[in-house]
């Protein structure tokens, strides 16, 4: 297993890190440490989770994630040969059963990482994230951004103070960010370096065939700032399996249960998606293997977020590591980027 640096930390993660959005939803407790066992044997040594995991959100399983994660590492014994990482909410996205509405205020955090703590049956956070910003801004696909000037927010000072205590208390080792903007990582880092609040160690945003947004600004912060990308869905909801195209949509497949992930169905996401998909194939690869190894080779990226519903998924999503891109292969990946730029920011 390939390991890289987790920003100017002393910590080592793996290339690949194993996501588990869908523990407590589509995967029970047992699937869960089936992947674990799976996923560890392989050498991964870097999990995420959030405290509103499983998605789709909902008050009835809010925190299973945590709890199936924590039960594991109490019945395995292997806390200390792992990075946990997980992820403070933000408010609005239906949350309004989470402290009655989430926010990025002191109380807000304090409360959330003890309550994951206890979900995750360890005394610290190896990583501890704000999950998505507290002000108006451009995330979760959203573009052209729109000032209010009534806008009430939390300040990024309060936040980060917030998380400064839970580091100085020993409960968390480091911090990130997530569904971030480049004027928010710079700020983030601007005030740590004024106020002496802990420095931002990656940005968990978005990477993948369909959407390379964070090329544009966010990409030269990660190099520059040693902030390095802990892409997520870099299958683009499963899309660039090719196993949506022509139509079909999979029984069980997350894009066939959630009406809500459409992010990568709208747009030109189908014509690109075929285009990368033809050339995997011409190219005598797997589709997903082929994406994967993109995100897996681009030097801003730290670890590259994998989820899976089954076993299946899982060792072809491990089997990437194994896949090097040859420059003819990845030359007609930027033909096809130049064709289809963004389709699915």
């Amino acid at each position: 297993m390939q390991t890289r640096k987790l920003g100017s930390t002393d910590i080592d993660v793996s290339l690949i890190c194993l996501g588990t959005m869908t523990w407590g939803e589509q995967n029970s407790e047992q699937e869960a440490f089936e992947q674990l066992d799976y996923a560890t044997s392989e050498d991964v040594n870097f999990i995420d989770a959030a405290e509103m995991y499983p998605v789709p959100p909902r008050a009835e399983t809010q925190g299973l994630t945590e709890t199936y994660l924590g039960n594991w590492l109490a019945k395995r014994g292997r806390r200390d040969d792992l990075v946990i990482a997980s992820k403070v909410a933000g408010p609005g996205n239906g949350l309004s059963y989470l402290r009655n509405g989430p926010r990025l205020t002191r109380d807000h955090i304090i409360e959330a990482c003890e309550a994951s703590l206890k979900r995750l049956k360890t005394d610290y956070i190896d990583l501890y994230q704000v999950h998505w910003p507290d002000r108006n801004t451009n995330f979760f696909g959203k573009l052209g951004y729109e000032h209010d000037p009534k806008e009430k927010f939390t300040p990024i000072e309060e936040t980060l103070s917030a998380l400064g205590e839970l580091v100085d208390a020993g409960k968390v080792r480091h911090i990130g960010i997530s569904n971030e903007t480049p004027w928010g990582a710079m700020e983030y880092l601007r005030l740590a370096g004024e106020k002496g609040l802990p420095r931002i160690a990656s940005i968990q945003n978005p990477y993948n065939l369909l959407n390379r947004t964070f090329e544009v600004g966010t990409a030269e912060i990660a190099h520059r700032e040693q902030t390095g990308l802990l892409a997520y869905s870099p299958l683009a909801f499963g899309m660039l399996s090719g196993k949506y195209m022509g139509g079909k949509w999979p029984e069980k497949a997350r894009l066939t249960l959630y009406e809500r992930f459409s992010r990568y169905t709208s747009g030109g996401g189908a014509d690109a998606t075929r285009a990368y998909v033809e050339l995997a194939r011409h190219s005598g690869l797997s589709p997903v293997q082929m994406a994967l190894a993109f995100v897996n080779s681009r030097s801003f990226v730290t670890s590259n977020i994998i989820g899976a519903t089954s076993m299946e998924q899982l060792r072809e999503n491990l089997g990437s590591l194994n896949v090097n891109l040859s420059p003819e292969t990845l030359e007609a990946i930027e033909t096809i980027h130049q064709e289809f730029t963004y389709p699915c920011p």
